[in-house]
């Protein structure tokens, strides 16, 4: 009786999957007919059953694959680690940034318009931001979009008067650039500086032409931590945003970057190592990094990809219940 009852709550236990149910008794003919019958549907049920919802299917599509490239050797090198592209900052990355000065103009233009100076962790957490971005959600000095405009353009021109309209290259930034070029590797600049600013600048190092694609502040909406800056580069380049690296200098470009699905190389231009450990790379210099570097972050290990190896989930085991003996669930 008791291997009976056993069985019978075993079956019913899997036909409704714990849900609440009404009881009854049987007599022991009857429920000797029952569990027959249960048994043989819930063997038809595990036959037909559809898989449920949120399971992958093996094996997963490869999303760097391409099926419209009828060249088996162009769709071989896409599914290889060698497929990636660059996505550069300018400030802090490629070129030598002092900080100090992003919060002077800050600080300036609120003298100027009469409004409070931004204490010190706001202006910390607006690094990144675009300007128009920065004085409507976090200074709340202006929500109308021709104020935000004329302000963001008066910071720009304070932030030029600072530095004075000098740039200088961080070492071994260009050596770098000149590997990916001579690699065939795509790049692109993202940055939320005006497209003129970026273009002066580049024109003043020597890197005018460099890039593949040059992502401003006039092509987004937003700027860091959000990654929107980031996944236009991207499709800017034609590339998955799985397969693109970015290089940046602080957490908040680590974290917009992998909120983009990108893997992030953090430069400790402005920051010691320790605090950009979320970071996937963490180096001083661009000219510590190789080619095989980066096809080691590229070679991710991805359901998406096709890459990893699905994962068996360990089936639970439900509690004893405690149902009378003469107690079948229907």
């Amino acid at each position: 009786m008791e291997s009976l009852c056993g069985s019978t709550w075993i079956v019913a236990h899997h036909l409704f999957d714990g849900r609440s149910v009404r009881r009854f008794s049987l007599s022991g003919k009857h429920r000797s007919a029952r569990v027959a019958a249960l048994t043989v549907r819930s063997q038809a049920a595990g036959l037909t059953e559809e898989a449920p919802r949120g399971v992958v299917h093996w094996p997963p599509p490869n999303k760097a694959d391409d099926t419209a490239l009828h060249n088996p050797l162009r769709r071989q090198e896409r599914m290889g680690c060698g497929w990636l592209g660059v996505i550069f900052e300018w400030e802090g990355v490629i070129v030598e940034d002092d900080p100090g000065l992003e919060s002077k103009a800050w600080l300036q233009l609120s003298q100027e318009e009469g409004k409070s100076p931004p204490p010190t962790f706001v202006l910390k957490r607006i690094e990144g931001m675009k300007n128009e971005q920065a004085i409507a959600e976090v200074l709340c000095w202006s929500r109308d979009p021709s104020e935000l405009r004329r302000l963001a353009a008066r910071k720009e021109e304070i932030r030029r008067s600072l530095d004075g309209g000098f740039h200088q290259i961080r070492s071994g930034s260009q050596e770098f650039i000149g590997t990916l070029i001579n690699h065939s590797i795509p790049m692109a600049l993202a940055s939320t500086r005006p497209r003129k600013t970026l273009q002066e600048a580049m024109v003043k190092v020597g890197m005018e032409g460099s890039f593949n694609v040059v992502v401003a502040a006039e092509d987004v909406y937003r700027g860091k931590p959000d990654p929107e800056m980031f996944e236009y580069a991207a499709q800017l380049l034609s590339f998955i945003p799985e397969r693109c690296i970015v290089f940046g200098c602080s957490n908040s470009t680590v974290e917009a970057a992998h909120d983009a699905r990108m893997k992030c190389v953090a430069v400790a231009s402005k920051q010691p190592l320790y605090e950009l450990s979320a970071a996937d790379l963490v180096v001083r210099r661009l000219d510590e990094l190789s080619v095989v570097d980066l096809k080691n972050l590229a070679d991710i290990d991805s359901i998406e990809l096709g890459s990893a190896e699905p994962e068996m989930e360990e089936e639970e085991v439900s509690p004893s219940s405690s149902v009378a003996t003469d107690d079948l669930f229907w």
